[in-house]
């Protein structure tokens, strides 16, 4: 699973999936509603491979929560709407995904966008366990080039 080309743009409800780059922004399509539209520059987009969780060692990068979500729901959508979700239920199934979450740090609405994000990519068959992490690509990659 390659979540750079999976953004988040400010202002949207859903993810979306880099199309292509122009001079002055970019062209993403939903992941949902599968509609492309343009942003620009000015518009605050991340990249969901950017996107860490806080725990307490740290921190842990998306995929692998998002992977370890996957490997415990059986590769099933939440059980519940994380939008509509009780702090409970979202930050119970956190600490099975996450044992080692930071729960100072750690706020319900990360958690609602979590389970969400989890839900819209497994839709959209984003979700890949056999997928190695971007750190272990680009040592395997550092590797190759040292032989």
């Amino acid at each position: 699973m390659d979540l750079t080309n999976i953004l988040m743009v400010a202002g949207k409800p859903d993810l979306s999936e880099l199309v292509s780059q122009t001079k002055g922004g970019a062209v993403v399509k939903s992941l949902v509603s599968g509609a492309k539209f343009p942003v620009f520059r000015n518009d605050r987009i991340s990249s969901l491979a950017e996107i860490r969780i806080f725990t307490e060692e740290g921190d842990c990068p998306l995929q692998e929560v998002l992977q370890a979500a996957y490997k415990l729901l059986e590769g099933k959508p939440t059980a519940f709407e994380p939008k509509k979700a009780s702090g409970e239920e979202l930050f119970g199934l956190l600490g099975q995904v996450l044992p080692s979450y930071d729960r100072e740090r750690v706020h319900t609405s990360d958690v609602k966008k979590l389970f969400a994000w989890y839900n819209i990519l497994l839709a959209a068959g984003k979700i890949d366990l056999e997928a190695k992490a971007p750190q272990e690509v680009a040592a395997a990659k550092e590797e190759k080039v040292e032989e």
